[in-house]
């Protein structure tokens, strides 16, 4: 009989953020897999919890990977941690879910902790609609064609950020984003927890004047039309984003959706105006 996977979700910053199941949990399985096991074991002496751990940090995933599913196929549990919060939430942890899932292993979620959730739940930006984003790619030219097909989505938008890459990508993010309201919470649930309102560049500067480190929660609202846009108006940027790779069908429906128009008319158009194009 083949074992099970827990999916545990562990605390964000202050230790009391853990349910009693996955204490339970963690008490019970037969090893713990940790992003980190000297980070992890901070946790498990806090709780006075012993138990065999491996760690699988984003460098050897692949490898542990196939070490814990040889356990899980033998019949033992395995708790799957990282170092805070949901594993495989801009953590490491879906190598090894996926796995899981084609190897036909039951895997139960444990919930708990999720700091872009918990973010959110203090914004007072709009949580109906949400987009998570995570990390934004490290090379600049990549980051800014990311943020520009961005600027067209009308969710709130909520990013993960660095503290050495934070000033530069709100500077961005200011020219993308102009006056739109956001949040910037650092270090949530922690001792130096803060919270930054206003709009990106009024962020920035009070940014600018504090100590920057620790961990970033950047929570930006949607973009809101100006106007009412007519079909014509916005065909251009379905060129634009064309040019940058995407399908003809993808980028209008990525349109349609920003500027609330019909898919099916702007594809159309779209198709009409290349007709148009041709010596």
């Amino acid at each position: 009989m083949k074992g099970i996977l827990y999916i545990v979700s562990t605390p964000i910053g202050n230790l009391e953020d853990i349910t009693a199941r996955a204490l339970r949990i963690l008490g019970e399985v037969d090893l713990i897999a940790a992003e980190d096991t000297r980070r992890s074991l901070k946790l498990l002496n806090h709780y006075r919890i012993s138990k065999p751990m491996i760690s699988y940090w984003r460098e050897k995933e692949k490898g542990r990977s196939e070490e814990i599913m040889k356990r899980l196929n033998a019949g033992q549990s395995v708790a799957l941690i990282s170092d805070a919060g949901t594993p495989g939430i801009s953590d490491p942890g879906s190598v090894l879910i996926r796995k899981a899932v084609e190897e036909n292993i039951r895997i139960i979620p444990i919930p708990g902790p999720s700091a872009f959730l918990a973010a959110l739940s203090v914004s007072g930006l709009p949580t109906d609609e949400f987009t998570f984003i995570g990390f934004l790619p490290s090379k600049k030219t990549r980051r800014q064609g990311v943020l520009q097909e961005l600027s067209l989505e009308q969710k709130t938008l909520i990013f993960y950020e660095a503290p050495h890459r934070v000033l530069e990508v709100l500077m961005e993010m200011e020219v993308l984003f102009p006056e739109r309201n956001a949040v910037l919470i650092k270090e949530i649930t922690k001792i130096h927890e803060e919270v930054l309102r206003g709009t990106i560049s009024g962020i920035r500067m009070q940014l600018q004047q504090s100590t920057i480190a620790g961990e970033y929660v950047l929570i930006i609202e949607g973009r809101k039309p100006e106007r009412a846009f007519t079909i014509a108006d916005v065909i251009p940027e379905i060129s634009h984003l064309m040019k940058k790779g995407f399908g003809r069908k993808e980028a209008a429906k990525k349109i349609a959706e920003a500027y609330g128009l019909s898919k099916k008319e702007l594809y159309d158009k779209s198709l009409d105006e290349s007709l148009d194009e041709i010596p």
